[in-house]
């Protein structure tokens, strides 16, 4: 809402009732507005379970429609469907994020059934191993740089055009504690991290005149399915735990808030940010 709108006009300057209320509420409404994603278009990757498909949902409860994004499509289309169900508007598309044919896909058939991108959501990502740095391999180094950094970086790319062209947008790079702070186990996954950081400072700094805006959330432990060797082992787990502030791990619907955040113009001064949400970790 403009901070200058004028009340609604009348005969003898008088507001007929309804429109004073509408009026009222429009000024007591003035922050929440902001987090109103309507008319906006979403595309989410790794979208069809943990933080993914609790960032898809958020954005749809706030009025965007989502493109839910993952390698497997009838993992999608159970999602949108839910949402659908659920009276949102949600579609399916399956990409695997390390084929460049593919990300070119999602985004012209995004294009194609919404009219172009608002924001995007850089989730996928793999980490095939939990061991040591020493064996580290040139492939695997490869694989996870592939999916973590580089898919981030081409569709980001690929959606600059549609985002300049609606009058800006917002990227959200989901990158990780580990990118700020190393532990043993996850060295290859760290490196990754870090890059998407610095990927999206850069976004930031260099298409800030276009209007779009680059985040990263650095989330901590979360409870998924990609986090499960951490959790699922009982003494690494409680020796994580006990150190750590919140004294518990986080659920995936816990980082969905951040990303509506930044996704609406209720951070529209934010810009090369990194949002970190890891239960007081990087202080303890």
């Amino acid at each position: 809402m403009e901070s200058n709108s004028e009340a609604p006009a009348s005969e003898n300057n008088i507001f007929p009732k309804r429109e004073l209320r509408k009026y009222k509420s429009k000024l007591i409404m003035r922050i929440k507005n902001q987090f109103d994603l309507t008319s906006n278009v979403a595309i989410v990757t790794g979208a069809s379970k943990g933080i993914g498909e609790s960032i898809v949902r958020g954005l749809c409860e706030h009025g965007a429609k989502v493109i839910v994004s993952s390698r497997n499509q009838e993992a999608v289309d159970a999602v949108a469907q839910g949402l659908k169900d659920d009276g949102y508007e949600a579609t399916g598309i399956a990409c695997h994020v390390g084929r460049e044919d593919q990300l070119q896909n999602l985004v012209d058939k995004t294009v194609e059934i919404y009219g172009g991108v608002d924001i995007l959501v850089n989730n996928a990502a793999t980490n095939p191993t939990f061991a040591p740095m020493t064996q580290a391999t040139g492939e695997l180094f490869d694989k996870i740089m592939n999916v973590n950094v580089k898919a981030c970086m081409i569709l980001a790319n690929m959606c600059y055009k549609s985002m300049k062209s609606r009058g800006g947008g917002s990227i959200i790079n989901i990158a990780s504690v580990e990118g700020l702070h190393p532990s043993f186990g996850l060295g290859m996954y760290s490196v990754s991290k870090a890059a998407v950081i610095m990927l999206t400072k850069n976004m930031a700094k260099e298409w800030g005149k276009a209007g779009i805006r680059a985040n990263a959330i650095c989330p901590g432990l979360i409870q998924t399915k990609f986090s499960s060797a951490l959790w699922k082992n009982e003494e690494i787990f409680n020796e994580f735990v006990k150190e750590l502030p919140a004294g518990r791990m986080a659920q995936p619907d816990e980082m969905a808030g951040l990303a509506v955040f930044l996704a609406s113009n209720a951070s529209s001064y934010s810009t090369g940010g990194v949002f970190v949400a890891d239960g007081g970790h990087l202080v303890k």
